[in-house]
């Protein structure tokens, strides 16, 4: 299977497996991810793992081959696919975590700029080299890659094609940490951070952080306040003050 999904503890982890051909995005794989996400959302887990297998790549981008030699709507329907299933994780009920290991090029860094949290092993290498065979990146990087690391360095990567290291990548902002050793053990010592959290309080401040990107501060301020009384009158909530003033662990229940 191109794309294997398993339940580890509270955690789902979902491995990128064409080793053959550096784990790229096939239109079948991207068929494949989607599966993997709409059943994520009914697991009973508190986050999401997204690696690739084998050392040498996280995912190398598009399968270059199938895009050749396509009318242009069917090339425009493809970008919009991916851009849908990629968006799916805005959705998701918990936050995702990609490990980047090794090569994340193209659609494949795409991919990792989706997720909610990314870290990197210290051999990554990332880049969106769309430009250097006469195209732009189309599932999402042009948009996101922006928010993350800043115009002036999203349009260097974008319009330069370059490649940068696992370090470059930490200092720009790009991934939050680096990590050693086994991908996705790295990746659950990250996710035991906050999924012993709230689940409703977690999407709560995930959902206030992300909006804010999109409007003023004064709007940005109104839907803080929204989800912060929302979050108020979660039982969770209760618990966590009464725990607090007690001096104890909250027991928190996700309500």
């Amino acid at each position: 299977m191109p794309v294997t999904l398993e339940q580890r503890d509270n955690v789902a982890i979902m491995v990128l497996d064409r080793q053959e051909a550096l784990n790229a995005l096939s239109f079948a794989v991207i068929d494949e991810i989607e599966k993997a996400f709409d059943r994520v959302a009914g697991m009973p887990v508190r986050a999401l793992i997204i690696t690739g297998a084998g050392a040498k790549a996280f995912c190398a981008g598009a399968d270059i081959k199938e895009l050749r030699n396509r009318p242009l709507a069917a090339q425009r329907q493809g970008i919009e696919r991916g851009q849908a299933v990629f968006a799916k994780l805005d959705t998701l009920p918990v936050a995702s975590i990609a490990v980047i290991n090794g090569y994340a090029f193209g659609g494949g860094l795409e991919l990792a700029l989706a997720c909610t949290f990314r870290l990197a092993t210290r051999n990554a290498k990332m880049g969106l080299p769309e430009i250097k065979l006469g195209l732009t990146p189309g599932y999402g990087g042009t948009q996101r890659l922006p928010r993350v690391v800043g115009e002036a360095r999203a349009l260097e990567m974008i319009m330069t094609g370059k490649t940068i290291d696992a370090e470059e990548a930490q200092r720009i902002g790009l991934v939050s940490r680096l990590v050693d050793g086994d991908p996705i053990e790295a990746g659950m010592t990250f996710a035991r951070e906050f999924t012993g959290y709230s689940l409703p309080v977690l999407k709560f401040a995930r959902d206030a952080v992300q909006r804010a990107l999109d409007v003023p501060v004064p709007e940005g301020l109104k839907i803080e306040a929204d989800l912060g009384t929302l979050a108020y009158r979660t039982a969770d909530a209760e618990e966590g003050m009464a725990a607090f003033s007690e001096k104890r662990k909250p027991g928190f229940r996700d309500a």
